[in-house]
């Protein structure tokens, strides 16, 4: 499996950005993906989840209520709509898979790096 994703960049406080997360090999029937972040010296947090035939969500905390995580099943591809961010959002965000009714995030795409400025 292959997962590539996409669409970091540079944007100022309380803008938006949409990242994407290509998967191909998979078909995603019942398995999760999700998206974490990984900024230098600080654990790996996780922070959107989706299991793509229920549709089911779960968010951290810290992103709660500003990013949506949202699975086009026809593309093979989850996104993060990420609106009202904060400098503190700045970080490599890195999507992940597991298989179909697992419950590890086996396999891992390369990250986009998100800057935002104040």
């Amino acid at each position: 499996f292959q997962l590539q994703a996409s669409g970091g960049g540079l944007v100022q406080a309380g803008g938006s950005l949409r990242l994407s997360c290509a998967v191909s090999g998979l078909t995603f029937g019942n398995s999760a993906i999700a998206w974490f972040r990984q900024v230098p010296g600080k654990e790996r947090e996780g922070i959107a989840c989706i299991v793509s035939d229920s549709d089911d969500t779960v968010y951290s905390d810290s992103v709660k209520g500003r990013f949506t995580i949202a699975s086009d099943n026809a593309k093979n591809t989850v996104y993060l709509q990420m609106n009202s961010l904060k400098p503190e959002d700045t970080a490599v965000y890195l999507c992940a898979a597991t298989l179909p009714g697992g419950a590890s995030f086996r396999y891992w795409g390369q990250g986009t790096e998100v800057t935002v400025s104040s």
